[in-house]
């Protein structure tokens, strides 16, 4: 695992105080990677659609049904509960460290008509608390990477799983092969410009999971399905100009635009891997 020092949980909170506004902008209501089909070479699917697609695929993977109560840390705003919420009959509670993402979540779950079905918190992942066996589902997706205590989170996961539930998350993680020249730089950059204070490899989360009672399902790579993601997201940071908003209201938010480049860079030399792992708590 790659640490780095400088990175404070108020400078996570506040990314996304101020990030939010450049997330919807750039990404849409979905602030996560999109997964495409390996073989849509021609862009046929929309970012919008690839988002959605991967919160399918990973909502099929983890078996989830609508009498599953699922906890979603990192929540951003709201876009995966929603879903998971209208499409599939869920309840959900979400999780975000920012009360800016905290009340867009809400607000947006009013306009969906699925309030009655969700709930949103703004509190600290590796410090909320809820009780053992609480949920059907822990569902993350690319919250991990901003935590302090990984093991220890995958720990209280597991205990507010009931017997038979699932952990679900997709991670940026570190690549497994370390020795590789670059590896160790490629990965601190992508931490500082992105305010991760440490990445992990998929290896790690695996053991982490095992050692916890959880038996893996599913540990699927989808570097290459989600990295276009950067590229667009370039292309509309050179459309639209937003990097000189940023100038002005944020430095911080220009580090993170100008970062596109070192992770989509760390994908396409092995030093980062995106992907998915569901497990399940023994009954």
């Amino acid at each position: 695992m790659i640490a780095v020092e400088g990175v404070k949980k108020d400078s996570i909170r506040s990314h996304y105080q101020l990030g939010t506004l450049f997330y919807r902008l750039l990404w849409g209501p979905h602030i996560h990677h999109g997964l495409w089909d390996e073989n849509d070479s021609k862009h046929e699917t929309s970012a919008y659609q690839a988002q959605c697609q991967l919160t399918d695929t990973l909502a099929d993977l983890a078996n989830l049904t609508s009498a599953d109560r699922v906890a979603d840390i990192g929540c951003g705003m709201g876009g995966s509960a929603i879903r998971l919420a209208k499409l599939r009959g869920c309840d959900v509670t979400g999780v975000t460290l920012s009360p800016v993402q905290r009340n867009w979540a809400a607000f947006s779950s009013r306009v969906k008509r699925v309030a009655g079905q969700t709930r949103f918190l703004a509190e600290d992942a590796e410090s909320v608390v809820f009780q053992p066996a609480s949920f059907d589902v822990v569902w993350s997706v690319e919250c991990t990477e901003h935590l302090f205590d990984k093991p220890r989170f995958v720990q209280r996961a597991a205990e507010w799983l009931r017997p038979g539930g699932r952990l679900a998350i997709c991670v940026w993680f570190e690549g497994e092969d370390t020795t590789q020249s670059g590896h160790r730089s490629q990965c601190e950059e992508v931490c500082e410009r992105f305010v991760c204070p440490s990445l992990a490899t998929r290896s790690d989360y695996a053991e982490w999971m095992v050692r916890n009672g959880l038996k893996i399902r599913h540990n699927v790579d989808w570097t290459e399905r989600v990295a276009r993601t950067w590229e667009i997201c370039k292309r509309r940071v050179q459309r639209t100009g937003i990097r000189h908003l940023a100038r002005v209201l944020d430095r911080e938010q220009v580090d993170f635009i100008d970062g596109f480049d070192a992770l989509l860079n760390a994908y396409r030399s092995g030093a980062m891997q995106y992907g998915a792992i569901v497990a399940e708590k023994s009954v």
